[in-house]
């Protein structure tokens, strides 16, 4: 080692040319151990970074923490990635120092390489830098090789072309080098780099990385070719022992006729393989870079002919790269078959890529793609070359056909505006000929539908795993569900010419088969599963009643040997079609024939289907309680004992979900039936703790048990309240998991409870966070805050917050309602208001003073005039509740706006008056139009000459109000709708809820008290004139009549005496 400890001859070597003397002395300094020497060597810093690296690479985390807070204290510090750099450059240090040190250097490019970040790079050092990665293509480790690349394609995506124009040249001569070390070392740069540039979306990025491609896709092109052939030439020629033999075997498909090329590798040594498997590991990063500049790189890859050629050339060399992949296996060359697998996966991305991002451009290779896919997939040509993933790639390449949107033409061919897609349409249809269809049907469903001896295999090792379906787009990744889609769609487009041939596989397997038949219900297995995905295209072929009450009935109480095979495949079967073509009246069957599978006796993934169905069944839109109460205990318990037994998080969550959806559906008959899962949840709740997902179901259930059991007993209430303030703590991790349904489970206790208790309180500790963070539950903590009031008014809003001493629950409310304001919508402003009503209706006197500090916003917005009608409406319904229950908290907020407008009280009460008269035709719900009534009537008393200037206008929306209101009884007399009427204030009517809870008592009792529905409006508007006029005196009182319009005055005096 050299005097500067990283195997350099001295100091300025060591630092090298990217690191900047004059900054180093005050990095020194801030390095803690080196202050105040500042005339060090410039070998203290690298060294002491390095010493640093060793220590963060530790697993002594006393010597670990410590290195790692200091590095991170580094970051900022010019000259430390210098350093870095120098460091991983350093093939003699410690692989593990070098791969933290190209770790540390990635993070400072996200962090501090842009030139608006805080403690950027200097432009001077990231031009050094960039030097020094240019030439970093001798990195002898690959995972560190891979790092770097990713760290200089992180650079790229920054600087690439502007500020670095030459890497992408450096990069090209690079791959032309004559060590093979370096020629794979760039291309893997070229590759990340290609990749990143290529995701970059903004138009500019984008016409620059056409610019890109352009001018390297025909050397890319070429260098592909090279690396491929040179493969090619050492698996045939490498020591004279690779005999690689070419048989061309014509045969014909569907009237089609194909030349085969078929490989026979006699002979692979693995002394010398070396080079061929370096060639075929620069062919492939060559191909990753083909495909990225193919996708993104061209407008439109069908101009450029190199384009077209290169695509042309991928089907033979897929076949190519089949053949090849047999015969190392055959050999058990297995890192080269494996490469080889890669290669052709690679190959096949390409063309779904292409088909994804240009279809127009794909049109001349659809006949191509699917006569590869065809001949592969669906013919005994495939059957000895076929992996699962290229299976896979192959029907997904042919759905991505049959489903483009692009070659779809109109219902009306002839308005097809696209040229293109009428052609693409037609390679479709001439492709896709009744024979090719009823050969791939039936290759679906005959072989690739067929249980495996590994599928049984894992039905007997882990039956959980094997019953509970792949869900999200495992079609694109898994044979199984891929065959499947891929059916579906064919079936969906083509159900014409495929309904008679799956009718025939259907009469063909009619019969019961022997128990110990197992290749016979195997096939019967594979039918059904056919049948079942084509149901909503199927549903006309099949009288399903009658074959439910028939052989799929019988076939259900076959017990003996491999029969579970068919029992699981028809209650699945029976899922499928039960909102299909199931009749009403069969329903009670249906139920009746999942019992005996749901016991415990029954194979566990039977269990499991037999599950599945039942939610099925209870899901149908033409679900009816009655035909099911029947069942309910029996289906309740049986699936419980299921839970228990269950072992695996995801099969306990399925049944949790049926079970929690059965609860939602029979409501409160599911009471009688509920204590047992009760007393199992909370074990299970323990039992799930590091099982978030679990969990999150636990919480779904118990939501559905609350609303059912309604008011709720002391065991299951104390359970419940740490489980609420779990799922809303927003500082605890899981929140993430149960915030939803944590909320919803609060607001169901809530309104289930009979009386406030200190636990229910406190929990709302959470959500002051909830309402500054998390807009999207905004309703549902609204709702909340709304039942704590209800539940018990004066205790809530008056309760302390136990964490700022000097405000109450009630203030935190408004405060936080206050804040929300400013960015809300009309929709949150709504919400809002009505909590605000609430209070004010529930604790009149305590809420009028809580409310105060929001009341200047809903006056200015008044005032102001230019809200929606709904935010209007809610606003002069808050603003009449405070006229209504205190005058002076009214009259105070008036003089706080007009300090604010810089104005007098009286022009501000002038302004709202006009605004209140001028928006309350635009009211339209009858309550809040009374109530608006009310308090426009209250004012008319209040010996201000500015509400009597607007007597005319109060007058006339008063009478309106009366003319809604005011009904005729059978005697012909006059009374007051809203007194009798049974319905709530809008505030909760819209709020209601499809089943009966306390809450709900609570909200007409609290209806019963409002004045909306206990002041009769009609003679309440006659008491106030009556008093104005003894105010006035009659002279006055006779002028100020004279003032009212004889329209208006005409239509009063139909209520009242004036």
């Amino acid at each position: 080692m050299g005097p500067c400890g990283l195997g350099y001859r001295n100091i300025s070597t060591c630092i090298g040319r990217i690191l900047f003397e004059p900054r180093l002395p005050g990095f020194i300094n801030r390095l803690g151990s080196l202050r105040g020497c500042e005339s060090m060597d410039m070998n203290a810093a690298g060294t002491l970074v390095l010493e640093t690296l060793h220590q963060a690479s530790s697993q002594d985390t006393e010597v670990l923490k410590p290195a790692e807070q200091r590095l991170k204290q580094w970051e900022t510090e010019p000259g430390f990635y210098s350093i870095l750099l120098n460091i991983f450059s350093n093939h003699s240090i410690d692989i593990n120092v070098r791969w933290l040190a190209v770790l540390y250097f990635k993070n400072g490019i996200d962090r501090y390489w842009r030139k608006s970040a805080p403690n950027a790079i200097s432009e001077e050092e990231k031009c050094s830098l960039r030097q020094g990665l240019a030439s970093s293509f001798t990195e002898p480790v690959s995972q560190v090789a891979t790092q770097i690349a990713v760290l200089i394609s992180k650079v790229a995506r920054l600087d690439c072309p502007r500020e670095w124009p030459d890497l992408v040249p450096c990069l090209l001569t690079a791959v032309k080098s004559d060590s093979a070390l370096v020629q794979h070392r760039a291309l893997l740069v070229l590759h990340h780099v290609v990749k990143t540039l290529s995701s970059k979306r903004l138009a500019g990025d984008r016409r620059l990385f056409q610019e890109l491609t352009a001018g390297v896709f025909a050397f890319v092109l070429n260098l592909w070719n090279t690396h491929y052939k040179s493969f090619l030439d050492q698996v045939c020629h490498n020591n004279h022992t690779y005999y690689l033999t070419f048989l061309y075997q014509p045969f014909v498909f569907f009237g089609f006729l194909f030349n085969e090329v078929a490989f026979c590798l006699l002979q692979v040594p693995v002394e010398g393989s070396s080079g061929m498997l370096a060639s075929l590991e620069k062919a492939l990063l060559t191909l990753r870079i083909l495909r990225k500049l193919t996708v993104h790189g061209f407008k439109k890859p069908h101009d450029s002919q190199d384009v077209r050629m290169f695509l042309s050339m991928v089907f033979d060399r897929a076949k190519t790269m089949l053949e090849c992949r047999k015969s190392l296996r055959s050999v058990d060359h297995t890192v080269a078959a494996a490469l080889c697998e890669k290669f052709a996966i690679h190959l096949t991305k390409i063309l779904l890529d292409t088909l994804e991002h240009h279809p127009f451009s794909y049109v001349d290779f659809i006949q191509p793609s699917l006569e590869f896919a065809v001949v592969y997939v669906f013919t005994p040509a495939g059957d000895s070359l076929l992996f699962e993933r290229f299976t896979v790639q192959c029907l997904n390449l042919i759905k991505a056909i049959l489903l483009c949107a692009e070659y779809k033409p109109a219902k009306v061919v002839e308005e097809t505006k696209e040229p293109e897609t009428l052609r693409a349409h037609q390679i479709k249809m001439g492709f896709f000929t009744a024979n090719t269809l009823t050969e791939m049907c039936k290759k679906l469903v005959t072989h690739y539908f067929l249980l495996t001896t590994d599928d049984l295999k894992q039905w007997d090792s882990d039956p959980e795993g094997f019953a509970i379906d792949e869900g999200g787009e495992s079609w694109k990744y898994s044979l199984r569900p891929c065959t499947e889609n891929i059916f579906l769609a064919l079936f969906h487009e083509f159900r014409v010419v495929l309904s008679p041939v799956l009718l025939e596989m259907i009469q063909n397997n009619h019969n019961l088969v022997a128990p110990d038949n197992l290749s016979a219900i195997l096939k019967k297995d594979a039918v059904y599963n056919a049948v079942g995905l084509a149901a909503f295209d199927f549903y006309d072929e099949v009288n399903f009643d009658q074959w439910f009450s028939t052989t799929l009935g019988e076939e259900l109480r076959i017990k003996e040997g491999n029969y579970r095979v068919i029992r699981r495949r028809v209650a699945w079967l029976i899922g499928q079609w039960t909102g299909v073509k199931l009749s009403q009246e069969l329903r009670p069957a249906l139920y009746s024939s999942m019992l005996p599978l749901l016991e415990q006796g029954e194979d566990i993934a039977v269990r499991l289907t037999a599950s599945s169905t039942l939610k099925l069944a209870v899901d149908d839109f033409e679900f009816n309680t009655d035909q099911f109460l029947p069942f309910l205990e029996p289906c309740f318990s049986l699936l419980f004992a299921l839970l228990q037994e269950a072992q695996e998080c995801d099969t306990k969550m399925h049944v949790l979900y049926v079970l929690s959806f059965i609860v939602e559906r029979v409501g409160f008959s599911i009471r009688p039936y509920s204590n047992a899962l009760i007393q199992y949840l909370p074990l299970l709740w323990e039992q799930s703790a590091e099982h978030n997902m679990l969990r999150c179901a636990i919480v779904s259930t118990l939501v559905h048990l609350a609303k059912a059991i309604g008011v709720l007993n002391k065991d299951f209430y104390q359970f419940l309240i740490p489980v609420i303030a779990l799922s809303t703590d927003m500082a605890q991790d899981a929140h993430v998991y149960l915030l939803e349904d944590g909320l919803e489970l609060w607001l169901a206790v809530l309104e289930n409870s009979t009386q406030m208790t200190p636990e229910l309180l406190q929990l709302f500790n959470n959500m002051q966070p909830l309402f500054q963070h998390h807009a999207d539950n905004l309703r549902t903590c609204l709702y909340i805050t709304q039942a704590n009031i209800l539940l018990s008014p004066e205790q809530f809003l008056k309760v302390r917050f136990p964490l700022v001493v000097v405000k109450m629950y009630g203030a935190i409310v408004v405060a936080s309602s206050n804040e929300m304001l400013a960015d809300m919508r009309s929709e949150g402003i709504v919400m809002t208001m009505r909590l605000i009503e609430t209070c004010l209706r529930a604790a009149p006197s305590i809420a009028q003073e809580i409310v105060k500090p929001i009341l200047p916003r809903v006056f200015e917005a008044v005032y102001r005039g230019s809200e929606y009608p709904m935010v209007m409406s809610m606003y002069l319904s808050v603003m009449s509740r405070i006229l209504l229950s205190s005058r002076d908290v009214f009259s105070q907020v008036v003089s706080i706006v007009a300090q604010l407008e810089d104005s007098r009280a009286e022009i501000i009460l002038d302004k709202i008056l006009d605004v209140w008269l001028d928006k309350m035709a635009l009211v339209t719900q009858l309550e809040r139009r009374k109530l608006l009534g009310i308090a426009l009537t209250s004012l008319l008393t209040v010996q201000s000459s500015y509400v009597l200037e607007k007597f005319c206008g109060v007058l006339l929306c008063v009478t309106e109000v009366l003319n809604d209101v005011v009904k005729l009884d059978r005697d012909g007399g006059m009374f007051d709708a809203l007194m009798y009427s049974d319905q709530l204030s809008s505030s909760v009517s819209e709020d209601d809820l499809d089943y009966e809870t306390e809450h709900d008592q609570r909200r007409r009792m609290l209806a019963a008290t409002d004045p909306v529905h206990t002041i009769v409006l009609r003679d309440y508007l006659q008491t106030q004139l009556t008093e104005l006029h003894q105010q006035l005196g009659t002279s006055q009182f006779e002028q100020l009549v004279l003032t009212v319009d004889v329209e208006t005055l005409s239509q009063a005096r139909l209520y009242v005496i004036i």
